[in-house]
């Protein structure tokens, strides 16, 4: 079943007549339908159940065996026959919208399945090296969610054995990933092996227990933990350190295009599709990326005559690169500035939105152990139940590679009025069945952090000429990851012929740079997804500001936006056209 059919039901939904007849019991074994792949969905994800706040599989770890692949790949099918059985036309018009975008979750599952990417399940940016990041970000506050991450990590050597297995049949099938990004790995898997537990990074949750747990517990506690992570966990680690090393790395390729893995270039395609949500060609990813390179470069020009720097753009970046004044000297300084930028943006948010969310967020420095191999910032979205906050994550590595001048359009991008506000958002929509609530669109949410770049001249940002050449800046490496990611998986670039042009075309520093092309590589046709749906945003304000005129309410427009959730391009477009109809008609009523 392929994406575009799906589409194309999907946008069909929206044209609902109000004669329709509603079948209850239809409605009834939909949302039954919706319950049940939920919860398989959450036994299947322990772990991602955990931090949903869904603590029945707090014990367990996503089973990597194939018989368990199998099983859910038959159990897809099984759930899309099921959907098949409902009738479509009984549903009403939110339901017909609930069955698509379900229907097409399903079929990009099954369609995905068949590229046998899991076999790669390391990268550079993660994987089960860096598994103790879990236990910072599930709820452990508790007698009972200790206990149940002693009993998780009890069983990590059988979920390192089924890790080791699939890179294993991944040698064998010629599916591993490019050598360059895993020669960063073996630091990673080091600093898991500690002569003492107690130095273990899996040990840091359990130092810091809270008194609200009896004494003689805690001491309980801290004991085990000592215990399993130092015949477990370091165990563990010490095989995964001889496999990789020795076996592993050796037979990485040395390609790193997608197109070169087995049926890697429909891998490719299949993954241009599911992030844009469009059918665009690679190459016309391609030419619409060198379009709105050549854009920026222009806007970029002009900020540089602004402040009257003689010579070229190349130039200008190399000196932004070089000025000791753009960047912090330390990473307090840094996260002191980050802290400040984003309690500025919280209160003017009222001026673009009709509807906040209710669920705070918070700011955290990126772990030390990953911190070098990593981008600039990222943002993790909170507990379905309200236990733990959104929180927006900075890297505080090498705070003279970090420049201020970019520092205000990361942050309405990663908290708000971007990642946060529209994610938060979203988990607190009751009407939604889970899978809409708690799954995304990258597209849309991408698209959207992106789009709230741009809001930050609405909310008063950019002041200084240098922060809005880093609002550019910004946008300019949007527009590069459309050139970088199709030219290397797609047309035959080299990695440094993509470094090369990142470098030539913004001021971001050589750290940032060569980390965020190696992202590329790892994470085929995901970075298409932000340019893409920030374009498509832009195009439906636009729209409606031209047909509204004066009648156009900017807090109206994105509450619109945002009270679906995530969706497809198509069907977010369908959505603005009927509500600018709406307003025009209410307008001449």
């Amino acid at each position: 079943m392929k994406i575009l059919l799906a589409a194309c039901l999907l946008v069909t939904a929206l044209f609902v007549h109000a004669d329709v007849k509603v079948d209850d019991a239809e409605a009834t074994r939909l949302h039954a339908l919706f319950a049940e792949e939920w919860d398989r969905q959450m036994q299947a994800s322990p772990v991602w159940a955990t931090m949903l706040g869904d603590r029945r599989f707090n014990r367990q770890w996503h089973d990597l065996s194939e018989t368990a692949r199998q099983q859910r790949t038959q159990e897809t099918r099984r759930t899309l026959e099921k959907l098949g059985s409902i009738d479509r036309e009984l549903l009403s018009a939110a339901d017909r919208i609930n069955y698509d975008l379900f229907e097409r979750q399903q079929a990009e599952s099954l369609e995905a399945a068949q590229f046998s990417q899991h076999l790669m399940p390391i990268s550079q940016r993660g994987g089960i090296q860096t598994l103790d990041e879990t236990g910072n970000r599930i709820r452990l506050e508790t007698v009972q969610d200790y206990d149940d991450w002693l009993a998780r990590l009890a069983t990590l050597d059988t979920h390192m054995a089924q890790t080791i297995a699939l890179m294993e049949k991944g040698i064998a099938t010629g599916m591993v990933p490019p050598r360059i990004l895993m020669q960063r790995v073996p630091a990673q898997i080091a600093r898991q092996i500690t002569a003492r537990p107690q130095d273990s990074l899996f040990f840091k949750p359990f130092s810091r227990i809270s008194d609200d747990i009896p004494a003689a517990e805690r001491a309980r506690i801290e004991a085990e933990a000592i215990e399993v992570i130092g015949s477990v966990v370091i165990p563990a680690y010490r095989r995964l350190q001889t496999f990789f090393n020795e076996t592993y790395l050796p037979a990485c390729r040395d390609s790193v295009a997608t197109s070169a893995l087995p049926d890697g270039k429909a891998l490719y395609e299949f993954t241009v599709k599911r992030f844009t949500t469009t059918d665009m060609t690679p190459q016309e990813v391609h030419e619409l990326g060198l379009r709105e390179v050549a854009r920026n470069r222009s806007e970029m020009a002009a900020v540089m005559r602004e402040v009257g720097f003689e010579g070229d753009l190349k130039a200008f970046n190399e000196h932004l690169r070089s000025r000791k004044d753009f960047y912090y000297d330390t990473p307090e300084e840094l996260f002191d500035a980050y802290h400040k930028i984003a309690k500025q943006i919280d209160p003017l948010l009222i001026r673009l939105f009709g509807k906040l969310p209710r669920m705070p967020y918070g700011i955290k420095a990126i772990p030390d152990a990953i911190a070098p191999d990593t981008t600039t910032a990222y943002y993790s979205p909170p507990a379905a139940d309200g236990s733990r906050a959104g929180y927006y994550y900075v890297n505080l590595y090498k705070p003279e590679t970090r420049p201020k001048y970019e520092m205000e359009v990361l942050t309405v991008h990663e908290s708000v009025p971007g990642h946060h506000l529209q994610i938060a958002l979203q988990q607190e929509m009751e009407t939604l069945p889970d899978f809409r609530r708690y799954s995304r669109f990258t597209v849309f949410t991408e698209g959207w952090g992106l789009y709230s770049e741009r809001l930050g001249y609405d909310l008063g940002l950019y002041q200084d000429p240098y922060s809005r050449y880093g609002q550019l800046t910004y946008d300019m490496w949007r527009a590069i990851r459309l050139v970088v990611d199709t030219g290397m998986h797609y047309l035959g670039w080299s990695r440094q012929q993509a470094i090369d042009y990142f470098m030539e075309n913004t001021p971001k520093t050589e750290q940032d740079i060569v980390n965020e092309i190696d992202r590329y590589i790892s994470w085929p046709g995901q970075a298409l997804a932000y340019k893409l749906g920030q374009l498509k945003l832009l195009e439906l304000r636009a729209r409606a500001e031209q047909q509204l005129g004066d009648k156009f309410d900017i807090r109206a427009f994105h509450d619109r936006i945002l009270e679906n959730g995530t969706l497809p391009l198509d069907v977010l477009e369908k959505v603005v056209n009927d509500w600018i109809e709406a307003q025009l008609q209410q307008s001449a009523a």
